[in-house]
């Protein structure tokens, strides 16, 4: 029988994991086997960057959380697994996507996107789509534009209607 120290010690990691998910809108889980110490710091700081961060805990651990939140992971915590969290639907999908690019260590593995459960192809998908940023810069350029040929146009009449 384990010490009861470590079993509340335990418990107090898999409450942990069961309010991070709660509390992120996305989680991805990740293969970090062959990362490099400098290159998980780098990995690390790129997440922290985008508002997202990940920590490695024991698959035992993880799969008693996301039993108890009733999500059904335990098929791909084969092997060393990681999470990554972060409150945006996209960021650590796309940081992680794009590091991946560069390190082909680091391999996806499955994911929780607002709620539903993503395969390593879904959440490539969903690595292509822009920042909220990005999307946002889109949408003001596209309504800077459409000021701009507004303008346009009003020049054009009031220029017609001097000439007459």
């Amino acid at each position: 029988m384990a010490n009861a120290r470590v079993l509340e010690q335990k418990q107090a990691i898999v409450d942990e994991i069961k309010d991070t998910v709660s509390k992120s809108s996305t989680i991805v889980l990740f293969d970090y086997r062959g990362l490099t110490d400098g290159e998980s710091k780098e990995l690390r700081r790129t997440l922290r960057e985008s508002g997202s961060d990940y920590k490695v805990y024991k698959n035992t651990l993880m799969a008693r959380a996301f039993s108890d939140l009733e999500i059904d992971l335990d098929e791909s915590l084969e092997g060393p697994s990681a999470l990554a969290f972060g409150e945006d639907a996209i960021a650590p999908i796309k940081v992680l996507s794009d590091f991946s690019k560069a390190h082909p260590a680091l391999m996806l593995k499955v994911g929780i996107v607002d709620g539903e459960k993503s395969d390593q192809a879904t959440l490539m998908e969903l690595a292509k789509i822009p920042s909220r940023e990005g999307l946002l810069t889109m949408l003001a350029g596209g309504m800077i534009q459409i000021a701009k040929d507004l303008s346009i146009c009003l020049d054009l009449y009031a220029q017609q209607k001097e000439g007459e």
